[in-house]
């Protein structure tokens, strides 16, 4: 189910980064909603945020290439040694690899990460981000709740017999 979903995940942001370079020119903004969201081209060379991205290209992409692979790496192995019952933990490490993998692609081809979501109310935008970032957070979210609030089931099992 987990490589269903990276597949998924990585599939969705690379066809809509693909549609959006294809139809838009970079910082060409489209209205959907008035007042809350628009698609807006953005080309992103640094992080989250666009941290580092003035940083000089020859120490920003090894840099992002060892993060990124790094954290690919360690949550593989931490979804392959997790009990397959523990979905909402195991799709968590799965969106986050997914929305990794997505913009390590943008940043291996292309030297920077397509960005188009351009959420905002009046005159506060959020930073434009994609279908990978979204990945990332949603995942982020999911982990956070698979740690601290859903019980695994030897918990369960444990409160029961408390009398």
């Amino acid at each position: 189910m987990e490589l269903i979903t990276i597949a998924g995940i990585l599939i969705l942001d690379q066809i809509t980064k693909a549609v959006i370079q294809f139809y838009m020119v970079p910082y060409q903004s489209i209205r959907v909603i008035e007042g809350f969201f628009n698609i807006t081209y953005v080309l992103n060379k640094g992080a989250a945020f666009g941290i580092m991205s003035q940083t000089n290209s020859s120490l920003r992409t090894p840099f992002f290439i060892v993060i990124t692979l790094s954290a690919i790496g360690m949550l593989s192995y931490l979804m392959a040694t997790t009990d397959k019952k523990e979905t909402t933990l195991r799709t968590a490490y799965s969106m986050i690899i997914a929305g990794a993998a997505g913009n390590f692609i943008d940043r291996i081809f292309l030297g920077e990460v397509r960005d188009f979501l351009d959420v905002y109310w009046k005159s506060y935008h959020w930073p434009a981000f994609n279908v990978a970032d979204s990945a990332i957070c949603i995942g982020t979210g999911f982990l956070i709740m698979a740690l601290y609030f859903v019980k695994d089931s030897d918990n369960k099992e444990g409160s029961d017999n408390i009398t």
